[in-house]
């Protein structure tokens, strides 16, 4: 579904990502993880031309993404980013309107979708009438979610989308958002700096570095057959630190 050939991308001179390569077979989930500033935000971004690529080649269900218009392509790609962006000027029911009324759906299609993804991601009915401010960041990100993916894209895109929420927030937000029958048919490119995460959500992995790819493969390649130190120390860390708070807790019971 998704294959990006050497991509790399410089700002006035500055390689923030430098030939980077991977492929993503149709209802998988990557996940693009490292530590901030190494270039895995910028790659996520040339994939839906946010951001447009210094070089290299990218294709989108075996189709350039260049020989498209960027508005066109954006419109067939969900996009969820850290801070949600929700339009605060508009509703909840117009916040996830947005696309279906650019791909010219009728009023009462929209109305029922929006009711159906409200429901699946947890949100009372009433709430359509509602303005982010009134929201709870969790409820927020659930628009904002609902927003990516109400015209059933093939593709989405998920810049740190639970980064932001309180733990027990975020843990009960992924769940339900790991959890929608929808995202079985989904291509899904999720960025983190969180291991956990990416070990639960990922089918593959790449773990960037100074704006390259260090290793990519299975959680399990990089857990248990990592290529360097680097990789070593960055997957292990975290995994040894959840160790240790599982069993201080255990001893303290």
């Amino acid at each position: 579904m998704i294959i990006a050939d050497q991509i790399s991308k410089h700002f006035d001179g500055v390689e923030a990502v430098t030939d980077v390569s991977f492929r993503v077979g149709e209802g998988e989930t990557m996940v693009l993880l490292g530590t901030s500033g190494c270039g895995k935000t910028t790659t996520l971004k040339m994939l839906n031309r946010l951001i447009e690529a210094t070089s290299g080649r990218i294709e989108i269900g075996g189709k350039n993404i260049t020989e498209e218009k960027p508005e066109i392509l954006r419109r067939s790609i969900g996009y969820v980013s850290q801070n949600n962006g929700l339009f605060p000027h508009y509703t909840v029911a117009e916040n996830i309107a947005v696309v279906p009324r650019l791909l010219n759906w009728q009023s009462g299609h929209i109305q029922e979708h929006t009711a159906r993804w409200l429901e699946q991601l947890k949100l009372p009915a009433h709430f359509t009438g509602k303005y982010p401010a009134e929201l709870s960041g969790g409820q927020q990100q659930r628009v904002a979610i609902a927003r990516a993916l109400i015209a059933n894209p093939p593709v989405l895109l998920l810049d740190e989308p639970f980064g932001a929420l309180d733990p027990v927030t975020r843990t009960s937000v992924r769940k339900d958002f790991a959890e929608l029958p929808a995202l079985q048919q989904t291509t899904i490119v999720l960025v983190t700096h969180d291991v956990q995460e990416a070990l639960q959500m990922g089918d593959h992995i790449c773990l960037m570095d100074k704006g390259r790819v260090v290793q990519q493969g299975t959680p399990g390649d990089l857990l248990l057959r990592p290529v360097n130190e680097f990789v070593h120390a960055f997957i292990g860390q975290q995994v040894a630190d959840i160790s240790r708070i599982y069993e201080r807790i255990k001893a303290q019971e």
